[in-house]
């Protein structure tokens, strides 16, 4: 990764429920290091030195561990005080055995993982580890006089008992602060990544959610451009009506009459196709763009549609039920685009080996219906580009579309639109 991020990001400061956490265990810690005290004087064991009194034994090993309960409120400042308090400690020939030091260590990681300031929690804590060695070699040069022969009457290594006993503690307290740092550091490290992969999976999401917005507008201009000629069809149509309706209306009212039963039909259609039009136009400078000829297929070139899936291989069937009723043009278009996304994606995407189309003239409604029997589908059922077309095109005609795995294996999707009232008369 790159250092900016390094520099530039802060760690969101500590929650209610982990400054709660950090109280409840600087205090567990704090009583446990002085039920750790009690331990040590009751062995009158005390490797430093004669101890001071009790009171300032009790002062110092709870001045080293009770600032963990505010360890990550105010991590450099604990950081701080926990190493005085540690040094002053073994100054004062205080007994502070494992769990002072794992108050340090604690310290010292918190620092690491928690400092808002990187510059100051790196130079704080190496000020810290540098202090601590500098007392370790003045403990044991103020001390050298006291070791003794008898100390290492067992002695048997190959190495000098004093190097060995100094080379041991350098390497204890190297291990010790090394891995305080380095844990630290990581565990703030793996925090921001943690913090960029939530920003990456944000950015992710509002792309999906952006891509899925152009796909709809792209769908409904793409759609209102095909009822816009859909519509101009209609007043064409209406024009060659009126025209021949005024040439015939004082020679032959019957024909007249059949032209202008004609108009009034032309004109229903045109008006119904011009509400669906403005339903799904949002942008009027994006409708214009020339139509190509898949743009005008409609219903009755669904077979073609079905043989080329059989040129790929694929066991195809199309069934058509119900009496064929005249669609308008506008519903023709969307169920030739229905079946032709849904085809596309069996041939592209399900790993299928059987595709069966079903074009159902109901009383009241067109049915299509495209399975499959793969394994694939569209990559997220529902979310799919493709699927948002069909969707737009079912909705934009006041109907409803199903789209999904089958329970024995397999897609499907079913779209129903509504027939118009004389389409639907003729089916029934």
């Amino acid at each position: 990764m790159s250092t900016a991020p390094t520099t530039a990001w802060r760690r969101p400061a500590p929650t209610a429920p982990q400054l709660r956490a950090d109280l409840w265990v600087g205090l567990a810690v704090t009583v446990l290091a002085l039920f750790e005290l009690t331990l040590a004087r009751s062995t009158g064991a005390f490797l430093l030195g004669p101890p001071p009194s009790l009171a300032e034994q009790v002062w110092w090993t709870v001045a080293v561990t009770a600032p963990l309960a505010v360890r990550r409120r105010w991590p450099a400042a604990v950081a701080v005080v926990v190493s005085i308090a540690f040094i002053a400690g073994q100054a004062r020939a205080v007994p502070l055995a494992q769990l002072p030091s794992g108050a340090l260590f604690a310290a010292l990681f918190t620092l690491g993982a928690w400092g808002a300031d990187r510059r100051l929690a790196g130079r704080l804590r190496a000020g810290v580890i540098v202090a601590m060695f500098g007392w370790l070699a003045l403990s044991l040069a103020l001390r050298a006089d006291q070791i003794s022969a008898a100390s290492f009457a067992d002695a048997a290594g190959p190495v000098p008992p004093v190097l060995a006993a100094v080379v041991n503690g350098v390497f204890y307290n190297v291990l010790f602060f090394g891995f305080a740092y380095y844990s630290g550091q990581t565990a703030w490290v793996a925090a921001r990544r943690r913090h960029e992969l939530r920003e990456q999976a944000e950015q992710l999401r509002r792309s999906q959610v952006e891509a899925r917005e152009r796909a709809v507008m792209g769908e409904r201009v793409r759609i209102a451009r095909e009822l816009h000629d859909v519509v101009a069809h209609h007043v064409s149509v209406m024009g060659v009506q009126a025209a021949a309706c005024r040439r015939v209306f004082d020679r032959d009212r019957d024909k007249a009459r059949t032209a202008l039963a004609a108009i009034e039909e032309t004109a229903r259609t045109s008006v119904d196709e011009l509400r669906r039009m403005l339903g799904v136009l949002r942008d009027p400078d994006a409708a214009a763009g020339a139509t190509t000829p898949e743009d005008t297929a409609g219903i009755d070139q669904v077979a073609a549609l079905v043989d080329r899936a059989r040129d790929t291989g694929l066991r195809a069937e199309l069934g058509v039920y119900g009496e064929p009723a005249p669609l308008p043009r506008s519903v023709s278009q969307a169920a030739y685009r229905i079946v032709q996304e849904a085809v596309t994606n069996v041939v592209k995407h399900a790993h299928a080996t059987t595709l069966d189309v079903r074009i159902r003239y109901l009383a009241r409604e067109l049915e299509i219906d495209v399975s499959d029997d793969g394994h694939g589908g569209v990559p997220e059922a529902g979310a799919g580009l493709g699927l948002i077309g069909m969707r737009e095109r079912v909705a934009a005609h006041g109907g409803e579309v199903e789209a999904g795995p089958r329970p024995g294996g397999g897609f499907r999707v079913r779209a129903r639109m509504p027939l118009p009232v004389e389409a639907a008369g003729r089916a029934a």
